[in-house]
């Protein structure tokens, strides 16, 4: 079985920006590449799992989103870094319906486990929200961090608030 480092995208991978999808609004967050190379050298592999509501919301089209995940898949490879997917929800609840993809919901991890043969409980997510820990707890990952530059985020089910990538 393989062990994942589970990274959500916006606000983990980049800077957040409301409803991103061109190539020239993204901004990789400091420290990324050298996670992803910790570990991946350790023989995790890397698995991004990302809500995109602004697809369901028509900010954006899937066509746009594949466009800008295509380039930054490229972006790790020039680093040496491997993804091997990108799972995502174009849904939202109050426009698409409910599903099971979104997180806090943990469809994205469990498709992945299957596609992959993923340990769950000893691979990580790496979030900035506490709907992708939640995500990751139902889906039965034990080790999740929540990436809050601030550290202003009291009350999470966290295995640890970082401020700073290094510190996972």
């Amino acid at each position: 079985m393989n062990r994942a480092l589970f990274l959500d995208r916006d606000g983990v991978i980049n800077v957040e920006i409301n409803y991103l999808h061109k190539v020239d609004d993204f901004q990789f967050i400091k420290g990324i590449f050298e996670l992803c190379k910790k570990y991946q050298n350790r023989g995790y592999i890397i698995i991004v799992v990302t809500n995109q509501s602004g697809i369901a919301r028509g900010y954006y089209s899937e066509e746009d989103f594949n466009y800008l995940t295509a380039w930054m898949i490229k972006e790790f490879a020039k680093e040496g870094i491997d993804i091997k997917r990108v799972y995502s929800c174009p849904h939202h609840p109050e426009i698409s319906g409910i599903c099971s993809c979104r997180k806090p919901e943990s469809g994205m991890f469990l498709e992945a486990q299957k596609e992959f043969d993923i340990d769950l409980k000893n691979s990580i997510l790496v979030g900035d929200k506490e709907s992708d820990i939640e995500a990751a707890l139902s889906a039965g990952v034990r080790e999740t961090y929540l990436f809050n530059e601030n550290r202003a985020h009291g009350g999470s089910k966290a295995t640890k608030i970082v401020s700073k990538l290094e510190e996972i």
